[in-house]
């Protein structure tokens, strides 16, 4: 039996803010990834625009630099913003909430392409026929389109969201108590640097096992309307 010193039920909290971290920050991405691959098929020039710059700009910043520029960036704009209000009180971002900003603009502006990729692989006539049987916009989107740009979108989003789970030892660094800070916790206590990460290494790789059964499972239920067929 491995000898944790008394950290194992603190790095099983650390686990569990991971998880938390992972899974609001995919529904963050999974938000600006659509509305950025809408943006970019628009015919607006202006939607265009923003969603190029976006999706530049995020992707061509390190996730680390995204996270300290979110996390006292932050900060600094709401306090301006308080200022003009004259509240003069410092105004902190929290490490989760600036996490969540982070990892989520950087899964949206990659999951923008994996989106836009998907629905531009929608045949045309799956839209005319909808529009010909009576279906508005949303109602098209909800019953015809989305199901199918789901299950073409599905096998790159879960690998985003492994790459995610893997980046959220990035916002350790500003805080967080998740694997990461307690891990290094333990190891200023203990000195045993060895120990404390491999078995922070053994929980990513126990969450990367589980997070590909899920997504293995969820394409596998996309496709079993074609496997029937």
């Amino acid at each position: 039996m491995i000898d944790l010193h008394g950290f194992g039920h603190q790095l099983l909290q650390g686990a569990l803010v991971t998880v938390e971290l992972a899974l609001a920050s995919l529904v963050v991405g999974l938000v600006l990834g659509l509305l950025g691959a809408a943006a970019k098929l628009s015919s607006i020039k202006p939607l265009q625009w923003i969603a190029n710059i976006y999706t530049t700009l995020i992707r061509g910043l390190p996730e680390l630099l995204t996270v300290l520029i979110i996390y006292f960036g932050a900060t600094t704009v709401l306090m301006s913003i308080a200022g003009l209000f004259g509240y003069d009180e410092y105004i902190e971002i929290g490490a989760f909430a600036a996490g969540v900003t982070a990892l989520g603009l950087t899964f949206g502006a990659y999951a923008t392409e994996v989106f836009r990729g998907a629905l531009q692989s929608i045949p045309k006539g799956q839209h005319e026929s909808a529009v010909a049987l009576g279906m508005g916009t949303f109602h098209k989107f909800y019953r015809i389109i989305l199901p199918q740009v789901w299950r073409i979108a599905l096998p790159g989003l879960g690998n985003l969201f492994l790459v995610l789970l893997k980046d959220t030892a990035l916002v350790s660094v500003v805080g967080l108590e998740d694997i990461m800070r307690k891990a290094n916790i333990a190891v200023s206590s203990t000195k045993e640097a060895f120990l404390f990460y491999l078995v922070a290494a053994i929980m990513y790789l126990v969450l990367t096992i589980v997070s590909m059964g899920v997504v293995s499972y969820l394409e596998k239920r996309a496709r079993r309307g074609l496997t029937r067929g």
